[in-house]
C-alpha cells in the first residue's frame, strides 16, 4: 500500500510539472473535446449507477456541481497531454542509423517476441441479403401485430429475439445512456412515448422492434426484439459453387488470383488490391492469429504457402458479430515467431528506438523543471524513496 501511495503521489507531482508548464507557454484546451469527454464520463457513470437522482445520492453533490469539477480535471488534463505530447514531439524521429545503432546496443531480451504472422488474399461473396432481410422484417410485422393485438412484448422477445443479453430478461436493456446504442436505435427510441412500439429499426447487429419502458433525461429503458437476415442452403449452395469454379480456374492458370478478385469479390477494401487482406486501423498486411476470425484462422492455420482454400463461411466487421460471407483464401506468406531483428522487423524496432527517445526526453523534461521549480513536500513524506531524484531538495 505505502509503495503505491509514493509512486501515486510521484506522478501527481510529475503531472504538476507539465501543468506549469503548459500554463507558462500559454497552451489552450480544446473545449469541443472536453465537452465532449464529459459527456462520455457522465454518460458512463448515468449508466452504472441508473440515473441522474443515483448518481447526486452516490457523490452527494448535483449533477451541475459535479460536471464542473470533472470540466476542470479534464482541461488539466488536456493540457498535461498536450505539453507532454510537445515534449516528445522534441524528441524527433529516429533516423535509419540510430535505429540500426539502438538495435545493435539492445539486449536481445529487451526485444519483442514477433508471434507468427500470416499475409492473406481473399476473394468474398455476400448472399441475397435483400430477400434475406425482407424475410426478417415480415417476422418482425408479425411480432408487432401480435403484440398490438395483446400479446405480451416481453413473451415475444424471449421466445424469438437473437440478442441473448436481453432475450432471458424479456428483451429488457436497462436504464442506460442513449449514447452507448447505435444512432438509429437511440433515434428510434428516444422518439417513443413509454409503452409505445417502434415500427422496424435496421442497425449494424440486424432488425429490431422496440418498446419504450421509460426516459428519463438523455437515458432509456426499453425492450427491443432483435432478428438477424438468416440465408437459406441455396445462397450457401450459389456461392460455394461460384468460389469453387473460380478457384478451378486460379489453379488451372485461367485467371490469376489477383484479376479473378478484382473482377468478383464483393469485399471493396481487399478486392481494390487483388484480394489482399489489410487491416482496417493499421494498414497492415500482416495478421497475427489473434487479429483473424475464428473461422479465417481455422482454414488457414494448416495451409502451405501459395495454397488456395476451399470455399467457408465467415464474418464481415459489420456490427457487433459481423454479417455472414462465403470466401476462399490465398496463403500468401506465413512468418513463423521469431525474436525482432532489424532486417525483418525495421518498423517494430523503428517504434521502439522512438520510445526510448521520448522517455529520454519526459526524464530530462522532469529533470530540468524539478532543478527550478519550487517544490514542497509534506514532513510525512520527505523520507519518501521515490524513484527519480530531485523531488527533495
Amino acid at each position: 500500500m505505502y509503495g503505491l501511495l509514493k509512486h501515486m503521489l510521484e506522478k501527481i507531482m510529475e503531472h504538476k510539472l507539465f501543468l506549469n508548464q503548459a500554463r507558462l507557454d500559454s497552451l489552450e484546451v480544446g473545449e469541443d473535446n472536453v465537452e465532449m469527454d464529459l459527456q462520455q464520463r457522465l454518460s458512463t457513470v448515468l449508466t452504472q449507477l441508473g440515473g441522474e437522482k443515483e448518481v447526486e445520492e452516490y457523490f452527494k453533490k448535483p449533477i451541475h456541481k459535479l460536471k464542473e469539477e470533472w470540466r476542470d480535471m479534464l482541461r488539466e488534463q488536456s493540457l498535461i497531454q498536450q505539453m507532454q505530447q510537445e515534449v516528445m514531439r522534441g524528441a524527433g524521429q529516429a533516423t535509419p542509423s540510430e535505429v540500426e545503432k539502438f538495435y545493435k546496443q539492445a539486449d536481445e531480451s529487451d526485444l519483442p517476441i514477433i508471434s507468427t504472422q500470416y499475409r492473406i488474399s481473399q476473394i468474398v461473396l455476400y448472399p441475397d441479403q435483400n430477400s434475406a432481410k425482407l424475410a426478417a422484417k415480415e417476422r418482425l410485422l408479425s411480432f408487432r401485430e401480435r403484440i398490438l393485438k395483446g400479446e405480451k412484448f416481453s413473451t415475444l422477445a424471449t421466445l424469438y429475439s437473437e440478442d441473448p443479453g436481453s432475450a432471458i430478461k424479456g428483451g429488457e436493456l436497462g436504464m442506460a445512456s442513449k449514447n452507448i446504442f447505435w444512432p438509429q436505435f437511440s433515434d428510434a427510441a428516444m422518439a417513443l412515448k413509454n409503452g409505445q412500439i417502434s415500427q422496424i429499426v435496421e442497425t449494424p447487429d440486424g432488425l429490431h422492434l422496440i418498446q419504450m419502458i421509460e426516459k428519463d433525461g438523455e437515458m432509456f429503458n426499453a425492450r427491443h426484439i432483435l432478428l438477424k437476415p438468416k440465408y437459406t442452403s441455396d445462397d450457401r449452395i450459389k456461392a460455394f459453387n461460384k468460389l469453387d469454379s473460380l478457384k478451378t480456374k486460379i489453379e488451372a492458370d485461367s485467371i490469376s488470383f489477383e484479376l479473378a478478385a478484382r473482377i468478383n469479390s464483393e469485399d471493396p477494401k481487399s478486392a481494390v488490391s487483388g484480394g489482399l487482406m489489410a487491416d482496417e486501423n493499421t494498414g497492415s498486411t500482416l495478421f497475427e492469429k489473434d487479429l483473424l476470425k475464428p473461422a479465417d484462422y481455422s482454414v488457414i492455420k494448416d495451409m502451405k504457402e501459395g495454397e488456395i482454400s476451399e470455399p467457408f463461411e465467415s464474418t464481415d466487421n459489420e456490427g457487433r458479430s459481423g454479417n455472414t460471407i462465403y470466401k476462399i483464401l490465398r496463403l500468401e506468406k506465413i512468418i513463423p515467431s521469431h525474436t525482432a531483428t532489424f532486417k525483418d522487423d525495421f518498423e517494430v524496432i523503428l517504434n521502439i528506438a522512438n520510445s526510448d527517445r521520448q522517455q529520454k526526453a519526459i526524464d530530462n523534461f522532469i529533470k530540468e523543471k524539478q532543478a527550478i521549480t519550487y517544490i514542497k513536500l509534506d514532513d510525512l513524506f520527505k523520507q519518501c524513496n521515490f524513484e527519480r531524484e530531485g523531488w527533495i531538495k
